[in-house]
């Protein structure tokens, strides 16, 4: 965040935004649920992945990259999985198909599979998990996407940063969900610190020479290099093979466009797993809370214990009251495609 930011009530920057996705041919009800996910990420203070995607969305919707009305289709549906061809429409609109279809699947059988293809940017995973957990589903998500990070010694972007979330529901409280990439920091929260002029931590990436650096501009001209070394290379190697691989698409080689594209033909996978259908829904809940209470008695010693995405639903209660925080330079590039911000 930053001083100068622009504050605007969540339900007005929702409205503003599907009205210019209608205007390009998105149908009402569906612009208003793109809005919504993609204002969703402000809200918890994710700018990285929000509001700031939509200037792209539109272009590619113009140039008929992407298609604001897509012809979706179900190539496969066998009992607990299915197969979705999205035809490159909006991504958060077609990433929503798929985890619903997962936790449906759920529902009857106790766990549930989709794996999306020719899909486009999804804005935040974090979106997809929490829908599974708000319907009372442990929902796993991940994507491929374009190459952006160094591994295996290479000098430039090899593979892509391919996040995964996983969403836990808790009765008591709000859901809970893990949203990472494979990579130190997403490309996007590289953007966010250069736009806010931050020099970022040693070990973010490299530039164009393959030459760690801590300049985010070098390394948006270079590449994101993964978390943990081989860790965060191995998982984004896995991700790759469990969503391309899987479904016969694309890898994130093969892919077109650059890091700031809506990523056409990416692939995706949603899983939702139903407690009840295992040691029982009350139970699974219970034990969430006893190893949070376990965590926050014996953590936080050296520094507060936050489970994973409760600082972004103490920022998203705050926003809520507040009015979502906009940097001005997104709110020129929303200007720049004819959102009137007032």
């Amino acid at each position: 965040m930053s001083d100068q930011d622009l504050r605007i009530p969540y339900p007005v920057l929702c409205e503003r935004l599907a009205t210019v996705l209608a205007a390009h041919g998105m149908p009402a009800d569906l612009a208003r649920q793109e809005a919504e996910i993609m204002a969703e990420a402000d809200l918890h203070e994710t700018p990285s992945h929000g509001v700031r995607m939509l200037p792209n969305l539109v272009r590619a919707f113009d140039e008929g990259r992407a298609k604001a009305v897509p012809d979706t289709k179900w190539v496969r549906d066998l009992g607990a999985i299915c197969l979705l061809d999205g035809d490159n429409g909006p991504g958060r609109q077609v990433a929503m198909m798929g985890m619903q279809a997962a936790i449906d699947r759920a529902r009857k059988f106790g766990i549930g599979a989709c794996v999306a293809v020719r899909t486009t940017h999804w804005g935040r995973a974090h979106a997809y998990a929490l829908r599974a957990a708000q319907a009372g589903m442990i929902g796993i998500c991940s994507t491929n996407a374009v190459n952006s990070m160094v591994a295996w010694g290479s000098k430039g972007p090899v593979i892509g940063n391919n996040p995964i979330a996983i969403g836990i529901p808790r009765a008591a409280s709000d859901p809970m969900v893990l949203d990472i990439a494979m990579s130190q920091a997403a490309v996007g929260k590289v953007t966010t610190w250069l736009r806010e002029g931050r020099e970022l931590p040693a070990g973010w990436g490299v530039d164009a020479t393959g030459k760690p650096t801590t300049d985010p501009k070098a390394i948006l001209s270079g590449a994101v290099s993964p978390m943990g070394g081989h860790k965060g290379a191995g998982l984004a190697l896995m991700m790759e093979l469990l969503t391309a691989a899987l479904g016969n698409g694309l890898f994130g080689y093969e892919l077109e466009g650059g890091r700031n594209s809506v990523e056409i033909d990416t692939s995706k996978i949603f899983i939702a797993i139903d407690p009840a259908a295992f040691g029982g829904t009350e139970h699974f809940e219970a034990r969430v809370t006893a190893y949070m209470d376990y965590l926050r008695a014996n953590g936080g010693v050296t520094e507060p214990f936050f489970a994973p995405g409760e600082r972004g639903w103490q920022a998203a209660r705050h926003n809520l009251q507040a009015g979502v925080p906009l940097h001005p330079e997104i709110v020129e590039q929303l200007k720049g495609v004819g959102v009137d911000l007032g």
